[in-house]
């Protein structure tokens, strides 16, 4: 049997993730038997469940755990792809907010209460968010107050802030702070007509001044005696506040990129129609469109059936696709913010606990499109690195070749001089076949651009 503790499952006493055979398992320890024995018989796990706010999961019976003492093994349902907060987007960081708030309210309701509301409990099931782990309830003990008041505001409330007063970019902090970011820091950020907003003095400027003040006295959480309808009343508040947070216009490069393309409408659709041809050519389950910007051609893909990952560097381009496929109810496509020169690192305990964007499962098929011109031009990325690390990510790869004699191309020799020789279709080719065959190249209607299908040399599918 071969079987591992999962690297982001070690903190918790009450139980842990492992995988067995390529299956993703979670051990209850008996420390938590009585809070999970409730957790079921209060009807609070079929409620959440039922209101898709909880991943579903089944007994294992007769599984004797990965280690001893064991209470019991549950198997989750599998969640596609990961992600994490400094990955979403406003909207995405929001819902997931209100999803964990509203799981509180339902808690109460219950009987129990959420022990820890870190965002990393959150991941995104068929276009929603849902709470994934299981063993963060406890039985609600009357007058005590809520243990996860500080990391809903560290984790949620003060990147939102931030996100919505100071800069759409600030949820990139939660990379170097992943306990959420301190709101000692997040009240130094927030410009001073925050100050002004009782919620917010309340939940971040004036908690944060409590934090300093107790920090060497210990917590003053111990003295404090709160009834469940106070508790109530702070998710309330919280959720008020919470949803009273928009982001204002902010223009981004890229965030109306469709508006400023140098596409007629007729290479437009004739793209769509090359992309959706490649794609029978392949069998295609799982899709990451690398530089998506608002996903018009995942959506190619999405249509398919196939479950699409939506990356892009821009957070005005992912906000607004994330809005639009919620508009839709598109279920089977993530949009996500990502730098492909500097994409998610693993990081955490060891270097192991959030893992690397390499270190998820891959895609059978990426999609990039009009992308090569700004990772080798704009990025000094030279050809072969950008195939070498496509062929490590995938087997099948559609991808556009872009030249210089392409208007887009032109405007970023305006800034800088042309010292890119190597930055032909002859040389893109060569480098690229080193890593894939070729199976198919259409030149795109009414237009100087080349799409490619090709396939990573002995891949196994």
């Amino acid at each position: 049997m071969n079987s591992s503790i999962h690297e982001s499952s070690f903190r918790d006493p009450s139980g842990f993730l492992f995988n067995e055979n390529g299956k993703l398992l979670r051990q209850v320890n008996p420390f938590y038997q009585k809070d999970y024995d409730f957790l079921i018989s209060s009807g609070l796990y079929d409620k959440l469940c039922e209101k898709k706010l909880l991943i579903p999961h089944a007994e294992v019976t007769g599984h004797q755990g990965y280690s001893q003492p064991c209470y019991k093994v549950i198997e989750p349902e599998k969640i596609e792809f990961i992600s994490y907060p400094y990955e979403w987007s406003f909207s995405q960081l929001k819902d997931a907010a209100l999803t964990t708030l509203r799981i509180q309210k339902i808690a109460l309701q219950h009987g129990m209460t959420l022990k820890d509301s870190s965002a990393y409990n959150i991941q995104f099931r068929n276009g929603k968010p849902v709470f994934i782990d299981t063993l963060s309830f406890d039985i609600y003990q009357e007058g005590k107050p809520w243990d996860a008041y500080r990391q809903f505001c560290q984790y949620f409330l003060a990147p939102l802030a931030l996100m919505s007063y100071t800069d759409i970019r600030s949820n990139q902090l939660l990379k170097c702070y992943l306990d959420g970011i301190p709101l000692d820091l997040a009240s130094k950020l927030l410009p001073f007509k925050t100050k002004l907003i009782l919620s917010l003095q309340m939940h971040i400027h004036m908690h944060a001044r409590s934090q300093k003040k107790y920090e060497h006295k210990g917590s003053a959480a111990n003295d404090i005696h709160i009834k469940k309808s106070g508790m109530l009343a702070l998710v309330d508040s919280l959720t008020i506040l919470t949803k009273k947070l928009h982001l204002k216009r902010q223009n981004t490069e890229w965030g109306e990129y469709y508006k400023f393309t140098n596409y007629t409408d007729s290479s437009f659709l004739n793209k769509k129609e090359i992309i959706e041809g490649f794609l029978n050519k392949t069998e295609t389950k799982t899709l990451w469109d690398l530089g998506a910007n608002t996903g018009e051609f995942t959506q190619v893909a999405a249509a398919m059936d196939i479950h699409c990952t939506a990356f892009d560097i821009d957070p005005v381009a992912i906000e607004t696709y994330y809005n639009t496929i919620k508009l839709k109810k598109i279920t089977n496509v993530l949009p996500l913010i990502m730098d492909l020169t500097n994409p998610s690192p693993a990081i955490g305990w060891n270097n192991n606990e959030r893992m690397s964007l390499g270190q998820r499962p891959h895609p059978d098929t990426i999609l990039a499109l009009a992308l090569i011109h700004h990772l080798a031009i704009s990025n000094n990325v030279p050809l072969s690195n950008i195939a070498g690390f496509m062929s490590g990510l995938c087997s099948n790869l559609i991808i556009e070749f872009v030249p210089k004699s392409d208007s887009q191309v032109k405007k970023l020799f305006e800034s800088r001089k042309d010292v890119f020789p190597g930055y032909n279709q002859n040389d893109f080719e060569k480098e690229f076949s080193v890593f894939f065959s070729i199976i198919a190249k259409e030149n795109i209607r009414e237009s100087e651009r080349t799409l490619y299908l090709m396939k990573r040399i002995n891949a196994n599918h």
